[in-house]
């Protein structure tokens, strides 16, 4: 019975710390945007990216523009990958839209080419890379949590 009732007594804490968190980080949003159909609508534009040591990365939506979610794009080229393996608390999807990646998840790899999506829950060690002969092109959707 006390294994139940601390069992029950935890997950109440555990929840109770998300909702706290989560009012927490709904008060930190940026200031108000005024959305309209000329900046909710993001074409892709080579001379817009930003060039980092791999490749390029592209914001079709950062954390300064949405409420919590981020959508980027990012091209790296062949043997390699944006960083090492890594984890933090935001879940991320990848979708990749040309090229071939290794995923990495918990010690484990697994090699997919275009319209393939790998999740990443969060906190586990993860990470992506070109293994390809040409640029890996993929998207990155985040919850940005402030």
């Amino acid at each position: 019975m006390k294994t139940l009732t601390t069992i029950k007594t935890t997950i109440a804490v555990l929840f109770f710390q998300q909702f706290a968190f989560s009012q927490e980080t709904k008060k930190e949003t940026p200031a108000e945007i005024n959305y309209t159909i000329e900046n909710c609508v993001n074409h892709f534009e080579t001379d817009k990216a930003s060039k980092t040591k791999v490749g390029y990365q592209y914001w079709f939506a950062d954390k300064n523009f949405t409420q919590e979610n981020t959508l980027k794009m990012s091209i790296v080229e062949p043997g390699k990958s944006t960083h090492a393996p890594h984890h933090h608390v935001e879940e991320e999807f990848f979708y990749i839209l040309e090229g071939t990646a290794e995923f990495y998840l918990d010690g484990k790899t697994k090699t997919a080419g275009p319209n393939t999506s790998f999740y990443c829950p969060s906190n586990m060690e993860h990470g992506i890379k070109n293994v390809g002969n040409t640029d890996l092109k993929y998207l990155v959707i985040k919850k940005d949590l402030r």
